[in-house]
């Protein structure tokens, strides 16, 4: 499901295989195990560390595994609950993150993208895309607290998630959605290793970095204590409607 591996003190968790990567409990339970790794080593070693986030295939994450929650009601409270644990393990990790999108990032796809201190996306192929709106699903209000946080601008927030628009790299540069639009997958990686390295240079002490990103990121803590969860769909609804996107 994901790999972890390490170049000096740059971590590199990867989505492995070419699936759409929809975030189901083995996968977010493979990531969280990702990230106490690294949590733990970090602490041990009393290192400066960077953490870098990509995937293999056409998608960085397509979002909540629908298929897998809604075919059990007691399913989605689950799926929520470890996501935001996800969450709140990325947003309280010891040392700077940065999320390197290969491909497509969409709905909780995104939400784990822009979770990361820094979102770096290649150009040629992918987008960003709440697709909530489109499917017919209600926006959790934690998603919410992520978009306001890491968006700057009502304009977008409301072309995000009431229009649903695609963000190609480039375009979520312009919009400050990203830090920057790559040439390639391979040229994302790179830059977000080269970026993660010049960051560790700078040896901060990583309780300090985290204390201060959960000062910063406050109202997301706090919004990830929200379960509010995807419940009472028409999921024959859904799939249709993602049929036809």
């Amino acid at each position: 499901m994901c790999s972890l591996e390490k170049r000096g003190n740059v971590y590199i968790l990867t989505l492995t295989s070419d699936d759409q990567h929809r975030l189901n409990p083995t996968l977010l339970d493979a990531i969280s195990a990702a990230l106490h790794r690294v949590r733990s080593e970090t602490i041990a070693t009393s290192s400066s560390s960077a953490l870098i986030t990509t995937s293999q295939g056409k998608f960085f994450s397509n979002g909540y595994d629908l298929d897998w929650s809604l075919s059990d009601p007691n399913r989605p409270k689950i799926m929520s609950l470890k996501f935001r644990s996800v969450i709140n393990d990325l947003l309280s990790l010891p040392m700077p993150t940065i999320a390197a999108v290969t491909g497509h990032a969409c709905a909780a796809g995104a939400i784990l993208a822009l979770s990361h201190d820094y979102v770096y996306m290649r150009k040629d192929r992918g987008f960003i895309y709440m697709s909530e709106v489109d499917v017919g699903l209600k926006l959790p209000a934690s998603f919410v607290t992520v978009l306001r946080c890491k968006i700057g601008s009502p304009a977008v927030w409301r072309d995000v998630v009431l229009r649903a628009v695609k963000m190609t790299a480039e375009m979520a540069v312009e919009k400050g959605v990203i830090e920057a639009a790559c040439e390639s997958a391979e040229a994302t990686v790179e830059m977000a290793v080269e970026l993660g390295e010049e960051l560790v240079k700078r040896r901060w002490k990583g309780h300090v970095y985290a204390d201060n990103r959960l000062t910063l990121f406050g109202d997301v803590i706090k919004g990830m204590e929200v379960d509010e969860i995807v419940e009472n769909v028409d999921l024959n609804r859904v799939r249709n409607n993602m049929a036809r996107l």
